[in-house]
């Protein structure tokens, strides 16, 4: 599959907590580094997620935030 989002990073996934809703997906991106995302409990039960599972998080984003 083909797509346009330039920012992906691939992990592992360290840890799932679910929630009424959404489940909350951390992924290790490497060198010391985790991304959160937070997804419906339909995808997360749709893509098979679990822990250990390696995948890539896409992300795409019209503005960042930096904050000190």
């Amino acid at each position: 599959m083909k797509m346009s989002i330039r920012n992906q990073f691939t992990g592992k996934i360290l840890e799932i907590v679910e929630g009424q809703v959404v489940a909350k997906v951390k992924v290790d991106i490497g060198g010391g580094n985790t991304i959160v995302s937070v997804i419906t409990l339909d995808a997360e039960k749709e893509l098979g997620l679990k822990v250990g599972d390696t995948v890539t998080a896409l992300v795409k984003s019209t503005s960042v935030m930096i904050e000190k």
